[in-house]
């Protein structure tokens, strides 16, 4: 069953963590100034600025801020200072029970992803794959259309992504609907085998990575192909591909070529040119809400991920 959070009030309190590695501290302050200017109060995670390797805090401290955050009554939204790597190493010591029991916003995106893939398969709860604070917020040239995404947090208004966001391109014809899950690539492939295997079957499935060659997106997303992840999907969402350009092979497939190649062979709606991942603007999408694609007016709508909730709950 689907369980959306509450929306967010101004005096509300975010608490800040990084689950997965340090963020970038200057940056990481600057984005603070902009959730205050937001009528927000933060809080920050007590691992937020350990270091341990390329972790922030070792598994135990990251784990517990989490935890302490669902439980902390005062905090109404969890927002991640950053992405980086390590949350595959907390994701089956995670107590969903806890999440279920105390269900509020949970943001972030890239490595983020086996979280939100998790936290919401495990238990209902509509989270938000979103601009991160230090590594998109924090920047000195942070576009206003990913500052605007914030707001999905405050108003219940739906998501519209249209032609006027960024240009999009239909690859398979079609209409589709359902739940929305997808993130990071590379993440969404570490999940398979695993107990939190991203599930696309009746779903809209999104996909977004950067840094990686195309052999390597090449690679993975013909396991996602191979396991079943388009072919199970009702339709399907290509975000941003930042800086996924060859550099060990000048001679090399482009994206286009490998999405054609192993994608369009579900036959499943599909369309790309979405801003949605490592890019400026990002926009931020709630996962687990319901999504309705259109190719043919290239349009991607996707219900509100908050709710309304009366005082006295």
């Amino acid at each position: 069953m689907t369980m959306k959070p509450a929306r967010l009030k101004r005096g509300d309190t975010v608490g800040i963590i990084a689950p997965a590695s340090p963020p970038n501290a200057k940056q990481l302050k600057k984005s603070l100034d902009f959730l205050k200017e937001l009528g927000l109060n933060v809080k920050i995670g007590t691992s937020v600025y350990k270091e341990y390797g390329y972790l922030a805090g070792t598994d135990e401290e990251r784990l517990e801020d989490i935890h302490c955050m669902f439980k902390d009554p005062e905090v109404h939204a969890i927002v991640c200072a950053c992405g980086g790597f390590g949350t595959g190493r907390i994701v089956s010591k995670l107590n969903y029970d806890l999440i279920k029991q105390h269900p509020k916003i949970f943001w972030g995106y890239s490595d983020i992803t086996f979280l939100h893939t998790a936290i919401h398969q495990q238990t209902g709860l509509v989270t938000f794959h979103g601009p991160m604070l230090s590594s998109d917020i924090g920047l000195d040239d942070v576009h206003e259309l990913t500052k605007q995404s914030f707001q999905q947090l405050f108003n219940q208004q739906p998501i519209e992504y249209t032609n006027h966001l960024s240009p999009l391109e239909t690859v398979v014809e079609g209409e589709a609907s359902g739940p929305v899950i997808g993130g990071n690539l590379t993440l969404l492939v570490n999940t398979l085998g695993t107990p939190f295997e991203v599930d696309t079957k009746g779903k809209v499935f999104f996909i977004e990575d950067i840094d990686e060659e195309p052999y390597k997106v090449d690679r993975m997303v013909n396991q996602l192909k191979m396991a079943g992840k388009f072919q199970d999907a009702e339709g399907i969402i290509i975000g941003d591909f930042h800086n996924c350009d060859p550099v060990k092979r000048e001679q090399s497939l482009t994206l286009d070529e490998i999405f054609t190649y192993h994608i369009a062979q579900a036959n499943k709606p599909t369309m790309k040119g979405f801003k949605i991942g490592h890019c400026s603007p990002t926009i931020a999408i709630p996962i687990g809400s319901i999504g309705r694609m259109n190719t043919y007016d290239q349009t991607f709508i996707v219900e509100s991920g908050i709710e309304e909730k009366d005082e006295a709950e």
